[in-house]
């Protein structure tokens, strides 16, 4: 009995953590995203971006998933950027791996920040990688990353955002 009662503490920190990625429900307004930029003071603050659409991408530079995905991830970045889109890439990675995150990310041209630098709790554990959250120019989760395929295409990023940019 002793042991069931030692298990009681961890089972509810994984339901409350768990718990906040179930209300991540598309269509709701989005929770609060802040995170450092990497290489900045500046910081990325998705409350202050309305009237943008933004796209949050996880990564980590020992997913091949995650580094496939980027070129696409870049090439929508080029072709949209100038209708008020943004993305913030966080990597996963330790602190001590910031010389390759660095590295990776000079091959891009758009936002990136560390996971220790950023406070993204709102968001539920992120279990899986890659893992992109898609919200709207108001605010709304468009895309919830916990829900479907774990990696973006590009074809599915014109499918999603390109419309998100248009709307009025």
């Amino acid at each position: 009995m002793r042991h069931v009662k030692a298990i009681w503490p961890i089972i509810a920190l994984i339901i409350s953590t768990n718990a906040f990625a179930s209300e991540l429900t598309v269509g709701s307004s989005a929770p609060e995203i802040q995170a450092t930029l990497l290489d900045s003071t500046e910081s990325f603050q998705l409350s202050k971006k309305r009237g943008k659409t933004v796209i949050v991408n996880f990564w980590a530079t020992w997913c091949a998933p995650c580094r496939a995905e980027m070129p696409a991830i870049q090439t929508y970045y080029d072709r949209h950027k100038s209708e008020g889109l943004e993305i913030l890439a966080i990597s996963m990675d330790e602190a001590r791996e910031l010389p390759e995150v660095k590295k990776i990310a000079q091959q891009f041209s758009f936002q990136f920040a560390l996971k220790s630098q950023a406070n993204v709790k709102s968001l539920g554990r992120i279990w899986r990688m890659p893992t992109t959250f898609i919200i709207d120019k108001d605010g709304v989760l468009r895309k919830n990353g916990h829900v479907g395929d774990a990696e973006i295409t590009l074809t599915e990023l014109e499918y999603l955002v390109t419309p998100l940019l248009t709307k009025p």
